[in-house]
């Protein structure tokens, strides 16, 4: 049945890592057997996040296993234009970076589109590129990502499957979702050189590699519906010789794990009975309660009822499922005993950390659950987890600059400290190049300028100072984009704040789908330092839980749902008024990704949809609602 549903060959690995060790190794077994042959290996290369890892372990390949890349050929997919090659963005720049330079490939045996090329000479240098992947005997293996629209190198939807290599107009949606390398849109490229698709589809194999659960509907699409220009990556159904190796996030949207009861057998877990009928109840828009026996059968589940019996008995099981789910008092309720209950009555009132890995995710993903857990009499603590410096714009700098100067001039305060950090800062922010990194003082300001605002968002919450904790985790302290990777010294900070308040409640994003961003290095961090203490037999673990809770960029699907905390239209509003707190990051913000709303939108929107859905359901109608998930520790 999977085979009958998926059109192109899926590889599925629990992380990028391990799918990149495995096309690593298929991509080295590729040199070694044209090595044999006397021959040079010809590879095709992609550029982006996807392909960062796997580069990370062709240069460990090199130098740990001797690996040789003085007789491989490579050709890329494609160059932004215009762009020249040694910008911070170029492709170019970005090759050179994480392979190029670290192996000991020739220059002039890769090969890239030229960025530069004047705009009447770009067809000549198109076909150019296309007669030297032919004179190099064409390309032995294709590495692929694939865009949230489907787009295989730049070729975007409609995309004609004839087409060559040719300069070609990004859509919109990918500009947005390339940004977050620029820093803001108006400085992504509106143009590309790509390969074509008929260019693609003869190399004579296609590796196409996806990690993320962004990245899920798409693989989806591309893997079980039918092949057409509209999702360029479908296309590679035609293709003999295409291997899709994704990641479980990548892969969750495939109906194997969506609906696995249509593929064959299936172990009918309380789970998976919520996931099918939840699934059957708005597809049909009927109640949970209102499903029946010819529903059940009409619909795929006929084993769910021939295992467990009639509809209604199955119906209300899971209706009690999502009725206990909800509650207003995420704390616990105290002098009650409910063993449903998502969480414990005792002890009351706890002590709570809710852990925010930019200065506003508390507010934005969780707010009318932070505010009712402290109106309710809790002990809570909010942990910072990063500055969110590089998420401040210049221009919001200089208006702080600006104030900082007319304050000294009208109380005549004469700080020659101060007056030094403020010329050097503004000079900076004058000349500033688009690729420059900012300096050390303008990390600084930007860094101050997020405390602040956290700080006013908790005392109007009505936090006390000493309830605040600014973690500034070093691995965010790049200055740019990309981060390093989580220290020791990261998981110390967090282990010494964790066994400081010893709490009852953990709160934390838990936005596992994204592979490359600062949420999942913060969860990572403290899912380590968890481990550790456990390890050392901290014994105050025992009384605590950990939830996670998401809202920023997703958020958690209806089926995974374990405690949704509902707020009144006055809850939503007050939550509205303390995200307008982060001034810095209203109306237009550096990397806010492929959604153009405000995070404030996003929130409201979501949470509405949250409580829509439960309504839908057959439960009570509220405004809105946060949602979260329990994390077993």
């Amino acid at each position: 049945m999977i085979d009958s549903l998926e059109k192109i060959q899926v590889q599925i690995y629990k992380t990028p890592k391990d799918g990149s060790v495995q096309v690593a190794r298929i991509i080295a077994d590729l040199i070694h057997e044209k090595n044999s042959q006397g021959k040079k290996a010809v590879i095709g290369l992609a550029t982006g996040s996807t392909p960062k890892s796997l580069y990370a372990e062709l240069v460990k390949l090199h130098r740990e296993e001797g690996l040789s890349f003085k007789n491989v050929i490579t050709f890329n997919l494609d160059q932004y234009y215009p762009m020249g090659p040694d910008a911070l963005n170029s492709y170019h720049y970005f090759m050179r970076k994480y392979l190029f330079e670290q192996t000991d490939i020739y220059p002039q045996n890769y090969y890239l589109p030229n960025g530069l090329t004047p705009k009447d000479q770009i067809k000549q240098h198109c076909q150019d590129y296309e007669d030297k992947i032919a004179e190099n005997g064409g390309i032995d293996l294709q590495i692929l990502g694939i865009g949230v629209n489907g787009h295989i190198g730049f070729n975007e939807p409609g995309s004609p499957v004839y087409s060559k290599t040719r300069l070609v107009t990004l859509e919109n949606s990918t500009r947005i979702a390339n940004s977050q390398e620029f820093g803001n849109l108006s400085q992504v490229p509106r143009m590309a050189i790509t390969m074509g698709i008929s260019t693609i589809m003869r190399s004579k194999r296609i590796i196409l590699m996806a990690w993320g659960k962004t990245k899920a509907p798409v693989i989806q699409r591309a893997v079980e519906g039918k092949p057409t220009e509209e999702v360029p990556a479908s296309l590679l159904q035609n293709h003999d010789q295409c291997t899709f190796v994704v990641d479980e996030f990548a892969a969750s949207d495939l109906t194997r794990f969506k609906s696995p009861w249509l593929t064959g057998e299936c172990e009918w877990t309380p789970q998976m009975i919520k996931r099918a009928v939840i699934g059957l109840s708005l597809k049909l828009n009927k109640p949970v309660l209102s499903l029946t026996n010819h529903d059940y059968n009409e619909f795929g589940l006929s084993d769910l009822l021939v295992e467990r019996g009639d509809a209604y008995e199955i119906n209300l099981e899971v209706y009690y499922m999502l009725r206990d789910s909800i509650t207003g008092w995420p704390g616990g309720k105290p002098n009650t005993y409910n063993p449903n209950h998502p969480e414990r009555s005792t002890p009351f009132p706890k002590k709570v950390l809710i852990f925010s890995p930019h200065p506003d995710d508390d507010i934005i993903s969780m707010g009318g659950t932070f505010m009712r857990l402290h109106d309710q009499g809790h002990d809570v603590h909010v942990a910072y987890q990063t500055s969110g410096n590089i998420a401040v714009t210049d221009e919001f700098v200089t208006r702080f600059l600006d104030f900082t100067v007319g304050f000294e001039k009208i109380f005549d305060i004469d700080n020659t400290i101060s007056q030094s950090i403020l010329n050097k800062a503004t000079s900076f922010i004058t000349e500033k190049k688009s690729s420059e990194k900012d300096t050390d003082e303008i990390r600084n300001i930007k860094g101050l300028i997020r405390r602040c605002e956290a700080r006013a968002t908790c005392k109007y919450v009505g936090l006390r100072l000493d309830q605040i904790h600014f973690m500034n985790l070093p691995f965010y302290e790049t200055g740019t984009i990309e981060k390093k990777p989580m220290s020791d010294q990261d998981i110390r900070i967090t282990v010494d704040l964790l066994r400081t308040i010893k709490p009852h409640q953990v709160f934390c994003a838990g936005d596992l789908a994204d592979p490359h961003g600062t949420h999942k290095v913060c969860i990572d961090i403290i899912l380590a330092a968890l481990a550790f203490m456990k390890n050392a037999g901290d014994s105050w673990l025992q009384d605590c839980r950990v939830w996670m809770y998401k809202g920023a960029w997703e958020e958690w699907d209806i089926t995974e749902i374990e405690m949704a905390v509902p707020m009144s239209p006055d809850q939503v509003r007050k939550k509205r008024y303390g995200i307008f707190i982060h001034q810095s990051q209203k109306d237009s913000v550096p990397f806010q990704g492929s959604d153009n709303r405000e995070f404030w939108q996003r929130a409201e929107e979501r949470n509405a949809n949250t409580a829509e859905l439960y309504a839908q359901l057959g439960l009570t109608k509220y405004a809105a609602m946060e949602a979260f998930v329990r994390l077993p520790i």
